[in-house]
C-alpha cells in the first residue's frame, strides 16, 4: 500500500536531526522500532519500485522463454523426424551406391575378361593355320609311325658298339634302303635323339657330366633307354663320372679294378 504520496509524507521527518535510531531508543523501545521500520520501508519502496518491472519484464521475458521452449521442443520434434528421415534415405543412398560399386567393379571385371577373351581368342585364330598344318603333319606322322620305330629299336639293339660313322651307314644307307624296298613309310629327316628323349633330360645329363655331342647323347639313350646291360669302353672316364652322378641317389655301388 506504500506509494510516492506516503514517501513524500513522511520525508519530512527523515530530514529531522533527532530522527534517528539512537535518539528514538532513548524515549522508547517501541518508538525506536517503528522509526526503524519506517525507513527500512521507504528503503524497501525505493528499491521495490525499481524491481517490479524487473520482475514484470522477468515474468514477460519467462512467458516468452516458454513458448520459446515450446516451439523449439516443436521444433527439435520435428528436426528429429526429419533426421529419422534423412537416416532412412541415407541408409539407401548408401546402399545404392554400395550396389552401384559392385556393378561398377563386375562391370570392369567382366571387360577384362572380355578382353583377355578376345585377345585368346584372336591369338588362337593366328593358330588355326599352324593348327591345321600340324593336324596334317600329324596324320602323316602316323603314316611314317611304323618306319620310325622301326629305326629307332634297330638303333637301340644293334648300334651300340659301333661309331658315328657306322651307325650313320646302318640307319642311311641299310635300313632306310630295306624299308624303302618293303614300302614302310618312314621319316627321311628322322632324328633319333628327339624322338627317343626330351630336351630336360638331356641338359640334366649334361650337368651330371655327359658331354653334349650327338654320339655322347645316343650313348646316354642306349643306356638308359635299351633293354640289355651295356658295357661302357670308356678311356676318359666321362661315361664312368656320368654313370656315378646319375645313380647317386639310387646308392649305386662302385667296384674298383
Amino acid at each position: 500500500t506504500i506509494n510516492d504520496e506516503t514517501v513524500e509524507l513522511v520525508q519530512p521527518y527523515f530530514e529531522m536531526e533527532d530522527y534517528t535510531l539512537e535518539n528514538g531508543k532513548k524515549v522508547c523501545g517501541n518508538v525506536a522500532g517503528l522509526l526503524s521500520w519506517t525507513k527500512a520501508m521507504v528503503v524497501f519502496y525505493g528499491v521495490n519500485r525499481e524491481v517490479l518491472p524487473l520482475k514484470a519484464n522477468l515474468a514477460k521475458q519467462e512467458g516468452r522463454l516458454k513458448v520459446a521452449n515450446a516451439e523449439k521442443d516443436k521444433a527439435q520434434a520435428e528436426l528429429d523426424e526429419k533426421q529419422a528421415e534423412l537416416d532412412k534415405v541415407q541408409a539407401k543412398f548408401d546402399a545404392a551406391m554400395k550396389e552401384k560399386m559392385d556393378l561398377e567393379d563386375d562391370a570392369e571385371t567382366c571387360k577384362r575378361k572380355m578382353q583377355a577373351a578376345s585377345a585368346l581368342i584372336d591369338g588362337l585364330s593366328g593358330e588355326k593355320i599352324r593348327w591345321t598344318q600340324q593336324s596334317k603333319e600329324f596324320k602323316s606322322q602316323i603314316k611314317r609311325l611304323v618306319g620310325d620305330i622301326l629305326l629307332c629299336t634297330g638303333f637301340l639293339s644293334y648300334c651300340g658298339p659301333f661309331n658315328q660313322d657306322f651307325r650313320n651307314l646302318l640307319l642311311k644307307d641299310l635300313w632306310e634302303t630295306e624299308l624303302i624296298e618293303h614300302k614302310i613309310p618312314f621319316s627321311d629327316d628322322l632324328n633319333l635323339i628327339s624322338m627317343l628323349v626330351d630336351q630336360p633330360t638331356i641338359s640334366e645329363w649334361n650337368l651330371q657330366g655327359l658331354p653334349g655331342d650327338h654320339l655322347s647323347i645316343q650313348n646316354g639313350i642306349i643306356v638308359t633307354k635299351a633293354s640289355r646291360y651295356p658295357l661302357l669302353v670308356d678311356p676318359q672316364t666321362q661315361g664312368k663320372a656320368w654313370v656315378i652322378n646319375k645313380e647317386q641317389d639310387n646308392e649305386l655301388q662302385v667296384n674298383s679294378v
